[in-house]
């Protein structure tokens, strides 16, 4: 098991978690309050929850399916985040900030899951 509050990459998706909190999610229109804003939402802290999640595991293979997740809702962050720029519910700044902070633990997570399969 390891001490996810040690993984670098955990502490990158910690804080894109607060950024789409705090910086992306106020700018939705009330009315997507259940819809795109509450996906936006739990694919952020999906991310953190499996890095989380796959640490108390015991063998490299169950950590890694985990990131492989976490993974995943990365790239629906990345998705949402861009469907929401496209609807014009945040501006183009907000989605360059937050799509530059998505592909870095994209990036993080792809490099640690290839250095556990190695």
């Amino acid at each position: 098991m390891r001490d996810y509050k040690k993984l670098q990459v955990w502490e990158k998706a910690h804080k894109l978690v607060l950024f789409v909190y705090k910086q992306v999610i106020p700018k939705f229109p009330k009315h997507q309050q259940y819809d795109l804003m509450s996906q936006c939402k739990r694919a952020a802290y999906s991310i953190t929850l499996n890095i989380v999640q796959g640490s108390g595991r015991t063998t490299e293979k169950d950590f890694t399916h985990f990131l492989d997740m976490a993974l995943g809702s990365a790239h629906e962050l990345e998705y949402s985040c861009l469907l929401a720029k496209d609807l014009d519910y945040i501006n183009i700044e907000t989605y360059e900030d937050v799509n530059s902070k998505v592909n870095e633990v994209k990036a993080m997570l792809i490099a640690l899951i290839k250095s556990i399969r190695n």
